[in-house]
């Protein structure tokens, strides 16, 4: 992404809230609008054609609401945003189905102009976001034990201990680093902020959160967050 805009596709029924979000993803200065939508289906469509980086993709609308609409352009493959959900309404529902439709991030409408902002930047370079306000829901959620409840029809997730190199009930096994690596994920740090703290290149920290990833069998930097809040590596 370096060198070139981050291409925003914007998906909103009201279109006084498109002009808004437009206006502040483009103050930013690497940022660009690239088109609009205003419902589910036109927003499969318009994804598919621009290829944008980023989609923000607001929930309710007509014809196709949000969740669906980011199913359809997840499983599209030749389009490959990351897509971040900008809803009014904080709902657990909404939260969940997003995230598992493969949205990369969960934001409220109530959130400031830099949260915007930042939100497109960290889902451009691949990380994933959620509003501090769902944070907490989706680790107690995630992180609850495997028979309670609301656990039951859910495999058991791997174990990941809190000593570096510490093998789990099933195998799983991290390195010093990767243990490292997963512990500033858990702090919400992107890739370039872990780079920077641990003097090593960015590339370099991809390929250890892919490692720590698989190894985990979590589908995405949010499993991992779940993970290390679960077993005391945040």
């Amino acid at each position: 992404m370096s060198g070139s805009p981050i291409r925003v596709l914007l998906v909103d029924d009201h279109a006084v809230m498109r002009a808004g979000f437009r206006m502040i993803l483009e103050s930013a200065g690497d940022i660009v609008v690239v088109g609009e939508a205003s419902t589910g289906a036109e927003a499969v469509a318009t994804a598919s054609a621009l290829r944008p980086d980023v989609v923000c993709m607001d929930v309710q609308m007509p014809d196709m609401d949000g969740i669906e609409a980011t199913r359809r352009i997840i499983a599209d493959p030749t389009a490959s945003p990351a897509i971040v959900v900008v809803t009014t309404f904080d709902r657990d529902d909404y939260l969940f189905d997003a995230l598992a439709a493969g949205a990369s991030g969960f934001l409220l409408k109530n959130a400031g102009p830099e949260e915007l902002i930042s939100a497109v930047r960290v889902a451009a370079a691949g990380d994933a976001l959620l509003a501090p306000e769902v944070t907490r829901r989706v680790i107690a959620r995630f992180a609850r034990p495997p028979h309670s409840p609301a656990a039951i029809g859910r495999p058991d997730p791997p174990v990941v201990t809190s000593e570096p190199r510490a093998v789990g009930t099933n195998g799983v096994e991290l390195t010093d680093r990767e243990t490292e690596v997963l512990r500033l994920v858990a702090q919400a740090l992107s890739n370039a902020e872990i780079a920077r703290r641990l003097y090593i290149g960015e590339a370099t920290v991809k390929t250890h959160v892919s490692n720590v990833l698989q190894k985990l069998g979590a589908r995405d930097r949010v499993a991992a967050v779940v993970y290390a809040h679960r077993h005391g590596l945040a």
